[in-house]
C-alpha cells in the first residue's frame, strides 16, 4: 500500500502514488499513443475515400451508392477532425495548468472519433461490397463485420472493465 507524503500526493484507487498533475501527464501520454493509432488509420482511409470520386468507375455509381459514398466521406471527415482534435486542444491550452481537464476533453474527442470511425468503416464496407457483389448478402456481411468491430472495440473492453476491476 502506498504512503501519503505530507498530504501532497494522492493515492489512486489502483495503488499508484501520484499527484493529480502526474496522473494527468501519464494519462495524456497514454491517450496520445492511442490516438496515434486511430489517427493514422482514419487519415489513410479518408485519403483513399477522397480519391474515389476521381476514378472512372465513380460515374457508374447509382444514386444510392453515391449517397453511401457521400455519407462515408462525411463520416471520415468528422472522424478525422475528432481524432486530430486532442492535438489542437492540447496546443491551445498548453501551459494553462488545466492538464486534467485537457485529458478529459481529449478523451471525449477520441471516443467520439472512434464512434465516427466505426461509422466510416461500416459505410465504406457497405459501398465496396455493394459495388463488388451486387447481392442481398451484403447487409448481412456488413452487419457481421460491424458486430465484430463492436465486440473488439467496446464489448470486450467493457466486459473486462466490469469483470476484472474491483468495486470498492
Amino acid at each position: 500500500m502506498a504512503t501519503q507524503e505530507s498530504g501532497t500526493r494522492a493515492e489512486l484507487h489502483n495503488g499508484r502514488n501520484e499527484t493529480p498533475e502526474e496522473r494527468a501527464d501519464r494519462q495524456w501520454a497514454e491517450l496520445l499513443q492511442e490516438v496515434r493509432v486511430a489517427q493514422t488509420g482514419v487519415q489513410v482511409l479518408f485519403g483513399f475515400l477522397l480519391t474515389v470520386a476521381f476514378t472512372p468507375r465513380f460515374a457508374e455509381l447509382g444514386d444510392v451508392d453515391r449517397g453511401i459514398y457521400l455519407a462515408t466521406v462525411l463520416l471520415g471527415s468528422l472522424a478525422t477532425g475528432a481524432l486530430i482534435g486532442p492535438v489542437s486542444f492540447h496546443r491551445i491550452v498548453s501551459g494553462r495548468r488545466i492538464k486534467p481537464q485537457t485529458v478529459t476533453w481529449a478523451s471525449r474527442l477520441t471516443f467520439t472519433g472512434l464512434i465516427l470511425l466505426l461509422g466510416t468503416l461500416a459505410a465504406a464496407l457497405l459501398l465496396i461490397l455493394r459495388v463488388v457483389l451486387h447481392d442481398g448478402i451484403v447487409p448481412w456481411l456488413v452487419a457481421g463485420v460491424l458486430a465484430w468491430y463492436l465486440a473488439c472495440w467496446f464489448v470486450l473492453p467493457l466486459w473486462a472493465r466490469y469483470r476484472l476491476t474491483s468495486r470498492d
